[in-house]
């Protein structure tokens, strides 16, 4: 559940807190945090590998995953920056639709223009409720003859009975050509950092990664795996270049060894994959976002398409969205830099004549910029860049103020013309 998938975040996030302690402590204080779960996590097809290369293993949205490696989360997180890292997401939902009308069914759900993508083209999007609410964040390729759609790992129950309950009343209302599969016995890597597209290189057969561009995906040949089971999507989440590579469950561990026997990769874990995507500017879900706040109040309304603006009115809670987009919404996601301690999940911040005015949902030291940043949400009236304002951490009123996002540039590649 999202619940579930906050409270192992804030476990995952004591040990990241950590591991600037001895490594031993920081083990510790993870296996004293777990020892209560009750219900036993599943495994991904590279949990011995983890196990094998002394990776941290955490409960996460119900996975038995890696928090970190030997090298502990700073190193894996610069490592990132400046060479390449594996991260092991295979927790994360894969679903394909076919069918003649899977675009027209599938824009009934999301805000994206989905009906303008070009194929192996990718956009990130976000699910809907009748509130405007977002349901779960998710990346949808249309990869030609159908649609492939990665959702969030915690989400993704929910996700899968929402999409099967609107997809039966969606073919009810005519006759209608869509059908669903939830991609089982799947494992995803995401290869990130400036490297990545070398490395990635000497492993694909007949293909030239420096012509394709950030967000889209296609079918590969790779290390050995026949082109028709392997998806390689040119996307990630730590804002660096970066490829995220979907196989068969029985070829993971072979095409992971392959990747982490390339000179410029590490393996990473959980630890990194969040502080990355802080300072990238990237929404957490069941932090950053949830049921109750809009895409527009997330400062995504760049997800929502030109004509799905301008003629939409089909995507739960379309009038809310475009009533917000149109005349403003009374609170909006916000980057901060943070004097002092970190402001982390649930601080609240004030104005500087001491009222309450919004909430931290992220935050972090950020190793690049070695100093404190976070993320959350302000009155619109004090989101604008520059703006001081105070965040109260552990009783003390820090100085802060609203800063642009992404925190750290992105580095998307782009194809030379």
């Amino acid at each position: 559940s999202t619940q579930r998938h906050g409270e192992n975040l804030e476990v995952v996030m004591f040990v990241l807190r950590r591991s600037v302690r001895p490594q031993s402590a920081a083990a510790t204080a993870a296996a004293r945090l777990f020892s209560s779960s009750t219900a036993a996590p599943q495994r991904t097809a590279l949990y011995d590998l983890h196990v094998e290369l002394k990776g941290k293993i955490v409960d996460f949205a119900g996975w038995s995953l890696p928090v970190q490696y030997a090298e502990g989360v700073l190193k894996s997180h610069l490592h990132t920056r400046t060479n390449a890292s594996v991260f092991d997401v295979s927790h994360m939902g894969q679903i394909r639709l076919f069918g003649r009308d899977r675009l027209d069914f599938l824009e009934k759900l999301v805000v994206a223009d989905l009906q303008g993508t070009k194929a192996n083209e990718a956009k990130l999007s976000v699910l809907t409720n009748a509130k405007g609410g977002i349901i779960d964040d998710c990346v949808i390729t249309n990869m030609g003859e159908h649609v492939y759609m990665v959702v969030n790992a915690g989400c993704k129950d929910k996700d899968i009975q929402h999409m099967r309950e609107q997809l039966v009343q969606y073919v009810a209302r005519g006759q209608k050509d869509v059908t669903m599969e939830v991609w089982e016995g799947r494992s995803l890597l995401a290869l990130q950092g400036p490297d990545a597209s070398k490395v990635l290189q000497r492993l694909v057969v007949n293909e030239d990664l420096t012509r394709m561009p950030f967000m889209h995906a296609r079918p590969m040949q790779v290390a050995g795996m026949e082109r028709d089971t392997v998806y390689v999507s040119r996307c990630g989440y730590t804002g660096e270049d970066g490829f995220e590579i979907s196989v068969p469950d029985s070829k993971a561990v072979e095409f992971a060894r392959q990747l982490l026997s390339q000179p410029e990769v590490l393996p990473a874990g959980l630890g990194a994959r969040d502080s990355l995507r802080l300072e990238a500017g990237l929404c957490l879900y069941g932090h950053d976002l949830n049921e109750d706040i809009t895409p527009v109040e997330a400062a995504l309304s760049w997800t929502i398409g030109k004509r799905r603006r301008e003629t939409a009115t089909d995507f739960p809670g379309a009038d809310i969205i475009l009533n917000q987009l149109k005349n403003g919404a009374t609170k909006q996601r916000v980057g901060l830099f943070v004097e002092g301690a970190p402001a982390r999940e649930g601080v609240e911040l004030l104005s500087t004549d001491g009222a309450k005015i919004g909430v931290v949902t992220s935050g972090t030291f950020s190793p690049v910029l070695k100093k404190p940043i976070a993320m959350g949400y302000v009155d619109k009236k004090f989101a604008k860049v520059g703006t001081p304002i105070l965040a109260s951490v552990r009783g003390k009123e820090q100085k802060a103020e609203i800063t642009k996002m992404p925190f750290v540039p992105a580095r998307y590649y782009k194809p030379a013309l």
